[in-house]
């Protein structure tokens, strides 16, 4: 055996248990007596917030999902940053999405400082995942195409957030036709994923995506995934336009998959009449999906997502068609940094 599998070995089994071992070259856990039990699979409490099942997973989660990439990041205190997590769980909203790739280098949200120092969404996450492990969905992503490498992230994730296991693990930012067809190559992160979550290293597998609808389409049939993470119509409409809520969403509900919703509150920076909690109004009136997320900074925009799943009502039409053409000249501007080739996702809702 090689010294750096060796090595390898031993890392895993010291971060998820002495049951995990790594079997040869695929690097994959070789024993299925991980597999979690009942007791393993969350004890989750909206606080009397509403809910709804989240695909056919037969989790109930939350509408408003925990968004933990760059505006999290940007939090400057760790102690207002462990603040603000414990505070989610108090008030009910304990389905937290999180990454390997994370942290406060991909972009400088409005309004914000770049930091002198790296922080890790992951990182910040672990000691109160460690302190309050059952009372969390905890979603996380990995996004290297390289089997070993992926493998090595999926660990470094694991040590990271100071668990054992993943509630949901995803393919992070399924991009084109090829990106698919690289994914689905024996061995790659479909396999991967598949063989995780059987032996019970987590309890769900999905992918993000903001772009090509086919690619998206192609992933949902490709593999038996429980939930897709997709950015709304508008993102990018006005050089890449795509039908992803007319395309990929069906095709993911017609297999019982659970369907997060992204970029939903991004014109609140740059349009100033618009009302955020309009935004967010908006996306969850959106018929499809079953849960939006949205990037967490303070203790001040948790309550605000509060207040509005507390008194949630669905827009009417006539309001529905006027937030689209209110939106429609932003989602028209070409440049926006997200719209910009090499955009990678975290920055920052």
């Amino acid at each position: 055996m090689e010294k750096n599998e060796l090595n390898r070995r031993k890392f895993i089994k010291g971060t998820v248990g002495a049951s995990l071992l790594v079997a040869g070259t695929g690097l994959f856990p070789s024993c299925s007596v991980f597999r979690l039990s009942k007791s393993d699979s969350g004890n989750y409490d909206p606080k009397g917030l509403p809910t709804v099942l989240f695909g056919s997973t037969g989790v109930r989660v939350p509408r408003i999902v925990c968004g933990l990439g760059s505006r999290f990041c940007h939090i400057e205190n760790d102690d207002e940053a462990q603040q603000m997590l414990h505070y989610t769980l108090d008030n009910g909203l304990y389905y937290w999405d999180t990454a390997w790739a994370y942290d406060n280098t991909l972009g400088v949200p409005p309004g914000k400082k770049r930091s002198p120092r790296l922080v890790s969404s992951e990182e910040r996450l672990g000691p109160v995942v460690k302190m309050r492990r059952k009372e969390i969905f905890l979603s996380t992503k990995v996004t290297s195409r390289d089997p070993d490498e992926a493998m090595r992230q999926i660990e470094t994730s694991l040590k990271r957030l100071q668990t054992d296991h993943f509630d949901q693990l995803m393919i992070h930012d399924v991009r084109t036709m090829e990106d698919v067809e690289k994914l689905s190559e024996k061995g790659n992160l479909i396999d991967i994923l598949h063989r995780l979550r059987d032996q019970g290293l987590t309890r769900f597998i999905g992918f993000s995506g903001h772009t090509d609808a086919e690619a998206m389409k192609a992933m949902v049939d490709r593999g038996d995934f429980n939930t897709m993470l997709i950015a709304m119509n508008h993102w990018n409409a006005a050089n890449n336009p795509q039908k992803r809520q007319e395309m990929a969403i069906p095709a993911a509900k017609a297999k019982g998959m659970g369907v997060i919703l992204m970029k939903v509150v991004r014109p609140r920076e740059r349009i100033k009449t618009l009302n955020p909690e309009d935004l967010v109004k908006y996306a969850l009136s959106l018929k499809g999906p079953d849960v939006i997320v949205l990037g967490l900074d303070s203790i001040d925009v948790v309550d605000s997502n509060l207040r509005i799943l507390r008194n949630f009502k669905p827009m009417d039409e006539a309001k529905m068609k006027e937030m689209a053409m209110d939106l429609a000249p932003f989602y028209n501007h070409e440049n926006l940094p997200w719209m910009q080739p090499g955009y990678q996702d975290g920055p920052w809702a």
